[in-house]
């Protein structure tokens, strides 16, 4: 019987795979990572909030190097999230400035970063093409 697990807390897998943010109850800012206060208006409430899986890429860099182990070129984005933006990598689609373009429509994927002995298997995310 094998499971899968998200690689971040913040992506829900199932049927409609998903992120989720904290967001402050007071202002709205959302988080991806745990907080204690808002960095926006210092509010300590927080409630789950689901991010959009279409977005429009803002910003990206063609990444030449990296560490040992991780193969390059790749493409890491920020994407706006119908308002909320997503720091992620541009997947499943050849790594150049002919197929990558600053308002490129996409949508996040799922795939998997490997399985272990047990049989449990880590799911990552990034964007690819909407088109």
């Amino acid at each position: 019987m094998s499971t899968q697990i998200p690689h971040v807390n913040y992506l829900e897998l199932g049927d409609r795979p998903h992120l989720v943010a904290n967001e402050c109850t007071s202002c709205g800012a959302r988080y991806f990572d745990r907080r204690n206060a808002c960095a926006n208006c210092f509010g300590t409430e927080f409630r789950k909030a689901p991010i959009a899986t279409e977005g429009i890429l803002k910003s990206f860099t063609i990444v030449a190097f990296a560490a040992p182990g991780v193969p390059v070129p790749f493409v890491a984005g920020i994407v706006d999230c119908a308002g909320t933006s997503v720091r992620g990598n541009v997947i499943n689609v050849d790594p150049t400035p002919e197929k990558v373009s600053l308002g490129m429509k996409v949508r996040l994927a799922t795939y998997s970063l490997g399985t272990d002995d047990d049989g449990t298997e880590a799911i990552g995310f990034g964007f690819e093409p909407a088109a």
